[in-house]
């Protein structure tokens, strides 16, 4: 059977004009969708909610989770650190629930792909930090907006032989493209980098021990389709949730007249 994959929207809280504007608002670029559909998923849209135990339920009916990017930014105060800059901020909504099944795709060893802004909850999530602006932040930092359109390659990374990705692709080199303004700073705990930019920033993220628990900077879900290494790494991410013995939901309690 073709593996179940949550997949997270956007979310406007009602204040963002090119989303709904006052009202509250889910949004997902398509090509997430398509790229699991495409290559062999069953996409599921994952609504923010935001009990616990509602979280777990969710979790119960997925195969795998995929994190997707963001416009605006996590609330440095997530990772202990002031608002240094005047990038828009993430919806707590949206920030909860994803930090939230972050931690719990680990615990669950649920098979996690996590794109850009999804890469940078990830990190977040096991107590890692962001650089919150690299131009800003970094020196000698190379230009990680490219002006250039979503589905052309931009820059190379260089990747950890050995690693998750390593064993993907089948190459210690590739590249890719790239579309954000902050990146991983210090990675959080058991997460190892397996990718970096020639600059030394951080392209991929990943769980040395889990099944499949992988962050990209990039956004392979505009190159899927005409290039093979960035098509292999749905494949297997796929391959890795059609694997996955399911969840068992928690025994019902009974009530006082069972």
């Amino acid at each position: 059977m073709k593996p179940v994959i949550g997949v997270t929207p956007d979310f406007n809280a009602g204040d963002r004009q090119e989303w709904g504007g006052k009202e509250p608002t889910y949004f997902l670029r398509a090509r997430y969708v398509r790229a699991i559909e495409e290559l062999g998923g069953v996409p599921v849209i994952l609504p923010l909610v935001a009990d616990r135990s509602a979280r777990r339920r969710l979790l119960q009916g997925i195969d795998g989770l995929l994190l997707t990017g963001s416009g605006p930014d996590l609330d440095p105060s997530l990772y202990a650190e002031q608002k240094r800059f005047t990038f828009p901020i993430v919806a707590k909504r949206r920030s909860s629930f994803e930090l939230d099944l972050v931690r719990l795709a680990i615990s669950k060893h649920i098979p996690t792909l996590a794109i850009c802004g999804g890469m940078q909850t990830m990190n977040v999530a096991c107590g890692g930090s962001l650089y919150q602006d690299l131009p800003a932040q970094v020196d000698h930092v190379l230009q990680h907006r490219q002006t250039t359109p979503a589905v052309q390659l931009y820059h190379s990374v260089s990747i950890a032989p050995g690693s998750l990705l390593n064993r993907i692709v089948k190459h210690t080199r590739m590249r890719v493209n790239s579309s954000h303004h902050q990146s991983v700073k210090a990675v959080g705990h058991p997460l190892i980098a397996s990718a970096t930019a020639p600059d030394g920033i951080v392209e991929a993220i990943e769980h040395p021990t889990h099944p499949f628990f992988l962050g990209l900077q990039w956004h392979p879900e505009f190159l899927f389709e005409r290039h093979l290494l960035h098509r292999r790494l749905f494949q297997t991410f796929l391959r890795a949730a059609s694997h996955r013995p399911a969840l068992q939901p928690s025994p019902a309690r009974r009530g006082n007249n069972s």
